[in-house]
């Protein structure tokens, strides 16, 4: 397992790592040379294809034996400055093979970019008009259920207030008795003359 996570770290590191930081140095020369600008662009687009096919058929071949210590080799491979397999395996292998089935590429990408574009716009259509309708059920819901929820709790409160009947003959008798007894703030003479206006 330690084998593997260190097959992995320096494939990591001297096949992208490496070359990435090379290829932005002979990027950000003065006067760039041509020829490294080539073989970068050359390199990245073998590592690209490797990457997707490793992808693909990663369960066919990544059970082999060695096979991350290959692959690291053919990493140093491809950049070491006196080998540079990237030129051989791009003008032997690649190049020919691309350039044979150039135009039935171009034409499947642009099939696929033409699909996915409608399947972009398909899938924004159905997700806006779903999260139209949805987002009209949730406040269809939630206009339901403010009134109903308030009105409930007005009930509950008043029936909690409302006195039963037996209460409210209590409260009127209370509250004649209250009506005949003087108020306290009111002296004598005022009720007094109170009284005789009644009376009167």
């Amino acid at each position: 397992m330690l084998g593997d996570f260190i097959i992995r770290v320096l494939v990591m590191f001297l096949g992208y790592v490496y070359p990435a930081f090379e290829c932005f140095k002979t990027v950000e020369k003065n006067r760039a040379d041509v020829e490294q600008l080539r073989f970068w662009c050359q390199y990245w687009i073998i590592v690209a294809v490797l990457t997707v096919f490793e992808r693909i058929g990663d369960i066919f071949v990544s059970w082999l034996p060695m096979y991350g210590e290959l692959k690291l080799a053919f990493f140093v491979y491809l950049w070491y400055p006196k080998t540079k397999g990237t030129t051989y395996v791009y003008e032997s292998l690649l190049q020919p093979f691309i350039a044979k089935y150039e135009t039935e590429i171009d034409r499947t990408f642009l099939e696929l970019r033409t699909r996915a574009w409608d399947m972009a716009i398909l899938y924004w259509k159905n997700f806006s008009s779903q999260g139209q309708v949805k987002f009209y059920e949730i406040l269809h819901y939630l206009a339901s259920q403010s009134p109903r929820h308030t009105t409930n709790q007005m009930d509950e409160a008043q029936q909690q207030k409302a006195p039963t009947p037996e209460a409210k003959t209590v409260i009127h008798r209370h509250s004649e008795k209250q009506i005949q007894k003087p108020p306290m703030l009111l002296n004598r003479a005022v009720f007094q003359a109170q009284k005789a206006d009644q009376n009167g």
